[in-house]
């Protein structure tokens, strides 16, 4: 497969993701404004998505980074890695939204890129970090 076919087949996944993300999350950002039953739903609405996009400018981005930069080996991260972290938070995602439990989609993608990351040191295992059976 072509890098460019790859970057691309990554790209589209990630879209599904936060499409996903968008449908199963967004209840939470507006729930507590909608239960006081005092604004209508549609100011609810725009106040979340205002808040919720500009968080990463007034805030920042350290929690990004410290996924990005602590959480997993990056010499084991590969455009497969980051494949299988965001299907299996797809998946999870949607069987707990199927189901009508309440999750987390961040939490989702984070467990999908840890399990991910998993999996690839099983398969890459050589003389030096061999596990013993």
């Amino acid at each position: 497969m072509s890098t460019f076919t790859l970057a691309a087949l990554i790209i589209g996944i990630a879209l599904v993701f936060d499409y996903i993300n968008g449908f199963h999350d967004a209840a939470n950002s507006i729930a507590t404004i909608v239960a006081t039953r005092r604004p209508d739903a549609v100011p609810s609405g725009i106040v979340a998505a205002f808040f919720n996009f500009a968080a990463a400018f007034i805030f920042g981005t350290a929690v990004a980074k410290t996924v990005g930069q602590g959480f997993v080996d990056l010499n084991l991260v590969t455009p497969y890695v980051i494949m299988g972290g965001l299907a299996g938070a797809i998946a999870w995602d949607l069987i707990t939204w199927w189901l009508g439990l309440p999750t987390s989609s961040s939490h989702a993608l984070i467990g999908g890129y840890a399990g991910a990351a998993i999996a690839r040191v099983g398969m890459v295992r050589d003389s030096r970090t061999a596990w013993t059976r």
